[in-house]
């Protein structure tokens, strides 16, 4: 049975502004089928809202078709999970969305850069009460290898 991942926002931004990096190898392997991504509809939203500003679409030469291409991507191939909102264990409240997604989602992995997920005592202690780890990219792909 493949893995089951929550990805975090700017890791699916990165693997259309990097092509060779790690996030663009996560999504390749997404892609073939090598894990699950479980997604909720407030990250689908975060990742079009953060496509769609100028400020990367200008900078970046990111394109509508871009976008349309990773949400459908997305929104397709994901298992998709409904959220309540009733996850408030970390100071960002869009971390508190993506924690809830993997809960919900009994994914096994938060896949993030973002530190308040991978190094808060107190969040992955809750992690760590619903059987997921919060991990970087590279030992991500190193699991799944």
């Amino acid at each position: 049975m493949p893995v089951r991942a929550v990805i975090d926002t700017n890791i699916w931004i990165s693997s259309l502004l990097n092509p060779t990096g790690f996030p663009a190898k996560l999504r390749t392997a997404f892609q073939q089928g090598i894990f699950v991504v479980i997604v909720s509809e407030p990250i689908l939203r975060e990742i079009a809202d953060v496509l769609s500003r100028p400020r990367i679409r200008d900078k970046c030469g990111v394109t509508e078709a871009d976008i349309k291409e990773l949400i459908t991507l997305i929104e397709e191939r994901a298992d998709h999970t409904l959220l309540s909102g009733t996850v408030d264990v970390c100071r960002d409240k869009d971390d508190n969305l993506v924690i809830e997604t993997a809960i919900n989602g009994n994914a096994e992995y938060i896949v993030s850069r973002d530190d308040d997920v991978k190094f808060d005592k107190e969040v992955s202690r809750y992690l760590s009460q619903h059987g997921i780890s919060a991990v970087t990219i590279r030992r991500f792909l190193k699991l799944i290898e």
